[in-house]
């Protein structure tokens, strides 16, 4: 590591203090239960990620996060229903008096099609419909708004297909994935390391994409987009392109929301899920990748304990330590992390 630049040095350090965190210190204090929490609040890290890599550094703000989340985790769970339905039709289009299972259900029979949809749908759609608007140029606020009002068109929709979506009740009892039991403790902390395996790849290949020269033209478009502009790039190729990076990630992350909770229902897609997605960053430093994750465990945990501990003032706790963290911590914990690691550095050196 002696060729390593101080800011190389320090994304290595704090990606392996995650992965010591999340491969040995977790499995080895937490019990089933918990750590099978973990896994679900590690499902909305994916998301996070994203998050820091649109916002922190391309200057998108997405309020729709949900959207993507949400396909990823209707495509896994459409794929276990059909499995545990089998050969009959899922219960809830058989309450729906739905005769005939439809045609666009039909690719999720396999799971190699469903994963395929799940890498790829999510992108194809955020990517046209983000160039199409920044095209136009809009940006800032007025993006940040229609991402809203998509999460929460969305939602609307697949409330209102019960024959097709499960209606507000979701997508629930499945417990194989090609004949597996992944309802058995064993299975969900198999499925658990699969997870920290699948979040390790995702940082370091957004590391590498924040610290390459499209991460610097990523900060210069977030800085100074017409300046860039004028200098002969796309730049709303550019956006919509990490926005598409970020809409895989998040529907990655539905896809094993689905696989650990055992069920997908409208409120992982609406505007106060994509709004808590957007805090997950915040919280843990929107410049900071594994910070992002963090973020996610650490309010995750807050959420659980919280709302068990106190049950009718948990939402207003939780709320204020969001704006105590936004107030005094604008760049989150690793900014804060950061702060204290120079201070220190400096009170050390002659």
């Amino acid at each position: 590591m002696h060729g390593l630049s101080p800011q190389r040095k320090r994304d290595i350090g704090a990606l392996l203090a995650v992965l010591v965190l999340l491969a040995v210190v977790l499995p080895l204090t937490l019990d089933a239960f918990r750590l099978n929490l973990v896994s679900k609040y590690l499902a909305f890290a994916f998301v996070a990620v994203g998050v820091v890599l649109t916002w922190g550094y391309g200057g998108v703000l997405s309020l729709g996060q949900g959207m993507f989340f949400g396909l990823g985790g209707y495509m896994m769970a459409m794929f276990l229903k059909l499995e545990a339905s089998a050969p009959e039709l899922p219960d809830f289009m058989v309450w729906s008096s739905v005769e005939q299972l439809p045609a666009w259900w039909q690719p999720f029979h396999s799971l190699g099609w469903t994963v395929a949809g799940i890498l790829v749908i999510p992108a194809v759609l955020a990517y046209v419909f983000s160039y199409a608007i920044f095209k136009r140029r809009v940006s800032g606020v007025y993006f940040a708004i229609v991402t809203l009002s998509l999460a929460l068109t969305l939602t609307v929709v697949v409330v209102g297909q019960q024959g097709d979506t499960g209606g507000a009740n979701g997508i629930t009892d499945f417990r194989t994935l090609l004949g597996w039991d992944i309802a058995t403790d064993e299975a969900r902390r198999t499925m658990y390391f699969v997870e920290v395996a699948a979040i390790a790849l995702v940082m370091m290949v957004s590391l590498a994409i924040v610290r390459s020269r499209f991460g610097k033209l990523l900060i210069a478009i977030r800085d100074k987009e017409d300046r860039v502009r004028f200098s002969g790039y796309n730049t709303a190729h550019m956006k919509a392109f990490v926005f598409a990076v970020a809409a895989v990630l998040s529907a990655i992350g539905g896809a094993f929301y689905s696989l650990q909770v055992g069920l997908i229902a409208p409120g992982v897609i609406g505007v106060v899920a994509s709004v808590e997605m957007v805090i997950y960053a915040a919280v843990g430093g929107r410049l900071s990748i594994p910070g992002a994750v963090i973020g996610a465990l650490l309010i995750g945990f807050l959420k659980s304990y919280l709302s068990e501990t106190f049950p009718e003032g948990w939402l207003y706790v939780l709320g204020a330590v969001f704006i105590l963290v936004v107030w005094a911590m604008p760049n989150g914990l690793a900014g804060l992390g950061e702060k204290l690691m120079r201070r220190r550095g400096a009170e050390v050196a002659p």
